[in-house]
């Protein structure tokens, strides 16, 4: 947990922001690690809520340290592309 915890506020830092597919990634992954199975309607009119939604709704059944650790993973490889 800590860990999980000083990555998702070190990829913040990062120096150039990653893609939209990288943050979609992350955000799915931190929803599952914090929240579980998505647990909402899907949006219909935002896209961006959608997009979010979608990619919470990707990791559906992915166990919260399955999720941590894969949420590591990315994060440490977008703090090594984009640095701090």
């Amino acid at each position: 947990d800590v860990e999980f915890k000083k990555v998702a506020d070190d990829v913040k830092k990062v120096k150039t922001q990653p893609t939209n597919e990288e943050l979609l990634t992350l955000y799915g992954l931190y929803k599952q690690v914090l929240v579980g199975d998505v647990n909402t309607e899907r949006p219909t009119v935002d896209p961006t809520g959608k997009a979010k939604w979608d990619a919470w709704q990707s990791r559906k059944g992915m166990s919260k340290d399955d999720a941590m650790a894969t949420y590591i993973t990315e994060a440490n490889g977008i703090i090594s592309k984009y640095g701090m």
